[in-house]
């Protein structure tokens, strides 16, 4: 919803407030060399609960064989018990995918198509009409089940195999998505190729082929450019922003691709400006430390690292908010 009077660098309308979904222990972890212990994939889906996150990705049945670190997934479900407080959605890739989170209680299923036929290929094994194909038939099953479908398009502004991605092939996939059934679906910036001007030109296309209020945005950081991207999709008055908390993830089927958008620098920028998330900044830089000690390495969240490491940073946050 846009209308807030603040308007970004460019003039255009913010929204009032923006939904972030939370992809760290999906997207974020899914790449991981080490195992990562499910308490402490546990730990972190509290924590990020605990700071206000409502939709947070909380991983993915594909075969354990491919992605390792996502073998527990069925135990974190269960754990949870997904409410109408908390979403979290789970990848699934086919329908053995859809009865294993059915079984383990999923409410809320996500599913991936590729904006070229290369990427398709390398990373979902298929071409893109068969990839559709697929994804359909488990759209259908798990609403047919009673279950919501969120959707991705990957690659939808580069490919690590064939370049620059025509925004309006991408919006195209966006709307064959829309038109299964899937409530939203996020416009992935995988390789993290991305600068303002081709962000804008994705999202204005998915615009015209997509009801706004069903885009999301999706942004890695290869090239820095995660955050100035974002806001110039803010500007368009998109309001559904993926991000991961201390800036985890990566791709493995995209060479050089870095984490995504860390969701503390997104919070920050959002408070700034007066745009409502619900987020209590503080327990979120304290989920992101925990699960990146586990990791044993720094937080990638500017944000986090100013404020775990000068004491001055607290102060300019507080004055940050109260202007």
């Amino acid at each position: 919803m846009t209308g807030s009077g603040i308007h970004g660098a460019s003039g255009g309308a913010l929204p009032n407030s923006v939904r972030i979904v939370e992809v760290g222990p999906r997207d974020g972890l899914q790449n991981e060399q080490g195992v990562v212990p499910l308490a402490a994939k546990l730990s972190l889906i509290d924590g990020l609960v605990a700071a206000g996150l409502r939709t947070v990705e909380a991983g993915s049945f594909v075969s354990p064989r491919w992605v390792p670190q996502m073998a527990d997934t069925d135990r974190i479900v269960a754990h949870f018990r997904p409410s109408d407080a908390v979403e979290m959605p789970v990848l699934v890739p086919n329908l053995r995918g859809l009865e294993l989170a059915k079984a383990a209680g999923a409410r809320t299923v996500a599913v991936f198509a590729a904006a070229t036929e290369s990427f398709s290929r390398a990373n979902l094994n298929a071409s893109r009409s068969d990839s559709l194909a697929r994804l359909s038939e488990v759209a259908a099953a798990a609403q047919g089940d009673g279950m919501r479908v969120r959707g991705y398009v990957s690659c939808a502004v580069h490919c690590p195999y064939e370049g620059w991605v025509e925004p309006g092939g991408a919006a195209e996939l966006a709307a064959s998505l829309t038109d299964m059934g899937c409530y939203e679906v996020s416009m992935c910036d995988t390789t993290g190729a991305a600068s303002p001007g081709r962000a804008l030109a994705m999202a204005k296309a998915a615009i015209a082929a997509v009801p706004i209020d069903r885009i999301a945005v999706h942004f890695h950081d290869t090239f820095g450019q995660a955050l100035v991207n974002t806001l110039a999709c803010l500007e368009l008055g998109i309001s559904v922003v993926d991000s991961s908390v201390s800036g985890l993830g990566g791709c493995p089927y995209s060479p050089g691709a870095a984490g995504n958008l860390a969701t503390e620098d997104l919070v920050y920028m959002l408070d700034g400006l007066g745009i409502a998330t619900c987020i209590d900044l503080d327990a979120l830089v304290k989920a992101g430390a925990q699960i990146s000690d586990v990791l044993g390495r720094k937080p990638a969240s500017r944000t986090a690292l100013a404020l775990t490491s000068r004491r001055s940073a607290r102060r300019i946050v507080k004055d940050h908010l109260s202007n």
